[in-house]
């Protein structure tokens, strides 16, 4: 087998790691699954086996755990290497210098970040070949397969279209974001409607469920504006705005304070209980 048709290396056993784990070996491929604790491996070789048991693949590829002291063996036979540390700047990185100094030359390295682009990771580094790194932002497959692939100026002119075809073929629904952009092309969306609807609550231009079935009843959907952000984090919400305002002239601060005074009350959404709405 050629290295292109080899193994994936991922860096990060988290909730996305898992999930690109399964994803990535539906083909009958490998995946190294890399991680500095022997226990979130365990959990999530567990929620691989819960996606195939749900959603079973064509093929069920080998999903091959190992601690961070091993990435070196990931890396031998891995044609890309996805970074899924958490979304912070002084974490990603010097995994992505590692991931440069460890892997052959011909080895793409990713970065799964939700806001930054490979540019803004990059930035400042010295690395070996800055012409092979890209973003491959995931959201939450398999249930949403849509995944954001965003290169930079340096990156290689083969690897984009490699991507496309190769994340497509996992089941994925790949989208090319054809220029650097902080928050993709999703996100900034996203983030516009987050904003406002932070906006429209601090003015009191609506109550909290006027602003979440209005939306509702517009655009059809399961959940309100509120409710997804309940689901995300209003922490991680509120450092996704803090980026925009570093990077961006004009970004208005009501939304960020909403967010913190919610979050010195100890209300970060489900994973506390407690957010826009109540959670039991």
């Amino acid at each position: 087998m050629t290295r292109l048709l080899n193994a994936v290396t991922l860096l990060g056993a988290g909730t996305q790691g898992s999930r690109l784990a399964y994803m990535w070996s539906r083909l009958g491929r490998p995946v190294y699954l890399v991680d500095k604790t022997p226990t979130q491996l365990n959990l999530a070789l567990a929620t691989v086996q819960r996606l195939r048991a749900s959603n079973p693949p064509s093929e069920q590829g080998k999903v091959i755990s190992l601690t961070a002291d091993n990435l070196d063996k990931a890396l031998h036979n891995s044609w890309l290497a996805i970074e899924c540390v958490p979304e912070d700047l002084e974490c990603k990185r010097p995994v992505m210098v590692e991931l440069d100094r460890k892997s052959d030359p011909e080895t793409i390295i990713a970065s799964n970040s939700s806001r930054c682009s490979i540019s803004e990771i990059c930035k400042g580094l010295s690395l070996k070949a800055k012409d092979r790194f890209v973003n491959l932002h995931s959201f939450w497959p398999p249930e949403t397969p849509a995944l954001e692939i965003m290169g930079s100026r340096q990156t290689r002119a083969d690897i984009i279209p490699l991507l496309m075809k190769e994340t497509q073929d996992h089941g994925f629904q790949p989208f090319h974001v054809r220029k650097s952009s902080t928050g993709y092309t999703f996100n900034r969306i996203w983030t516009a409607i987050k904003r406002e609807t932070l906006l429209v609550l601090e003015e009191g231009v609506a109550t909290l469920e006027e602003v979440n079935n209005i939306y509702k009843a517009v655009l059809h959907t399961p959940r309100g504006p509120c409710e997804q952000m309940d689901m995300a984090g209003l922490d991680v919400i509120l450092a996704i705005e803090e980026h925009y305002a570093e990077t961006r002239m004009g970004i208005p601060i009501e939304p960020r304070k909403v967010l913190g005074e919610m979050i010195e009350r100890g209300d970060l959404g489900v994973k506390s209980g407690n957010g826009f709405f109540h959670y039991t």
